[in-house]
């Protein structure tokens, strides 16, 4: 079959997570990915590091108070692999679809911003780590690193991913340009800042399709009144807890194939004509005939960061170098 010749239906979700119980907020994960598929769609991808939840409470506290909170996002963060990654693969293999969720990843001793793909065959084709956090979320999270960034085969096509303001890191996007991304899905976390972090996230979203020449599935999440003030009771704090959502589906040509979801729970549904890339690259393909890469080209080092190094072998006839003696200051 041709490619391009196709029709991809692909799902936003846009709801809010449990913030007294992983074991919840993975529930409605599941929900979710059974309604999208109920509705045809191929593809759903979820919020920015929506198991267990977004963590909300270090845009708000300075870091004295945040132990609690931060220590309680330990206990409940995911294992990858592990119990949640088995179910959503699971969810995936029996609905036929690919999903992309965000999770807190616990590593041992630290938490990362994580994107998880997985394949309509229920397999994981990808765990990415956000390369670098945000402003607060650096009290919370550790570095990913550029092996991640990386475009994967997927039963709707090749897809990439990344989180938040990586999109407003140049190089990060054009990595995932370079590998020909076909859909590219974004996440952040919805119900922060207000509104002009959703009108900025807009002209993020539909810039990078018209630059890569790909479809854009972006997906946010939501926060209820009732969870704000759970967060914080303070009032000041909780105007810091709303707006900041839009969730949307962004064709090649930078156009909005749905009207974005900016408030409330619900699940975006558009269909991702294939065809559009090739009428967009045609004419712009910023990796291809529109690429200058004599003048202008990406260095990537591709590798898993490692704390942990073998030093070189030493030959037996080798003499080791001697330290050489301090001098006197002249």
């Amino acid at each position: 079959m041709n490619r391009s010749n196709r029709i991809v239906r692909a799902a936003a979700v846009q709801i809010s997570p449990d913030l007294d119980s992983a074991d919840g907020t993975l529930a409605k994960v599941c929900e979710a990915i059974a309604s999208s598929a109920a509705q045809g769609a191929q593809l759903v991808v979820f919020p920015e590091t929506f198991v267990p939840y977004y963590p909300y409470f270090s845009f708000i506290q300075p870091p004295f108070e945040q132990g609690p909170d931060h220590l309680l996002l330990y206990e409940r963060a995911v294992a990858v692999p592990g119990p949640v990654t088995h179910a959503v693969g699971a969810a995936a293999r029996r609905h036929g679809v690919v999903v992309v969720l965000g999770v807190n990843e616990r590593d041992h001793g630290s938490l990362y911003n994580t994107q998880l793909v997985f394949d309509a065959d229920g397999a994981l084709v990808l765990k990415r780590r956000k390369i670098t956090p945000t402003y607060h979320e650096r009290m919370v999270w550790g570095q990913g690193d550029a092996s991640g960034l990386k475009v994967v085969d997927t039963a709707v096509g090749r897809l990439g991913a990344l989180a938040c303001w990586e999109h407003y890191n140049p190089l990060a996007r054009y990595a995932l340009m370079t590998q020909h991304e076909e859909i590219h899905c974004a996440q952040f976390p919805g119900s922060m800042v207000g509104q002009i972090f959703a009108d900025q996230m807009e002209v993020t979203i539909r810039h990078h399709a018209l630059e890569s020449g790909c479809f854009v599935v972006n997906a946010t999440g939501w926060l209820t009144d009732a969870q704000i003030a759970s967060i914080t009771p303070d009032p000041a704090r909780q105007k810091a807890l709303r707006g900041g959502c839009c969730t949307a589906i962004v064709s090649p040509e930078g156009k909005l194939l749905a009207e974005p979801l900016r408030s409330g729970e619900g699940i975006l549904v558009a269909d991702l004509d294939m065809a559009l890339i090739t009428k967009r690259k045609r004419m712009m393909d910023s990796v291809g005939h529109y690429a200058r890469p004599e003048l202008l080209s990406l260095a990537i080092d591709p590798r898993p960061a490692a704390t942990v190094h073998a030093a070189p072998k030493q030959s037996a006839g080798d003499t080791p170098e001697q330290p050489q003696p301090a001098t006197e200051p002249q």
